[in-house]
């Protein structure tokens, strides 16, 4: 099960027209396919497995779902990716288990600070790392924020929910100047 839903993924966030397909063949069975790997487990647990010959392994199985779906789609996608597009994951959840509402992704609030006009500021890479070895110029421009560019600004934003864009009043905020944007194009 594990593997054929990191296939689904794989295949419905790359390959469009297979999304569809992939995503309602799980929606419809993935409960009877957890129901059925519990049962099996729990009331099949004392069989032994049978012998299979050297000869029957080098055929790779034709998998069907539980609820009847070929799994031939994502056995026959998953090998067409390279491997480096299935590493990368943005860990953001679109619908949460308890009330099903988006969730803002936690790295991005520890890390970067949202101003009201849109703009994102965040810390220079490396400004905690191996300080002993820097000199006192470098570790003074690394201590310095700087401000994210459009894209990167887009991408935070889509990672947020509307909570955080909301604007906040601060007593003392070194940051107060910055939230309006003054004599810039848009």
């Amino acid at each position: 099960m594990a593997a054929s839903t990191l296939a689904a993924r794989a295949a419905a966030g790359i390959i469009r027209p297979l999304n569809i397909l992939v995503s309602s063949a799980l929606q419809n069975c993935s409960n009877s396919v957890r129901l059925i790997s519990t049962l099996s487990a729990r009331r099949l647990s004392h069989f032994q497995t049978p012998l299979v010959s050297p000869a029957a392994k080098l055929v790779p199985p034709v998998r069907s779902l539980a609820c009847g779906h070929p799994s031939a789609i994502l056995s026959s996608v998953t090998p067409l990716l390279p491997a480096v597009l299935r590493l990368p994951v943005r860990t953001l959840t679109y619908c949460s288990l308890r009330k099903g509402k988006r969730k803002s992704v936690k790295a991005v609030l520890f890390r970067f600070l949202r101003l009201h006009c849109g703009l994102w500021v965040r810390k220079k890479a490396g400004y905690k790392k191996r300080l002993w070895k820097k000199k006192p110029a470098r570790k003074k421009r690394l201590r310095e924020q700087v401000f994210c560019n459009k894209t990167q600004s887009k991408l935070l934003d889509k990672m947020t929910t509307s909570f955080w864009k909301r604007r906040n009043w601060y007593m003392d905020d070194p940051f107060q100047k910055y939230h309006d944007r003054t004599n810039l194009r848009v």
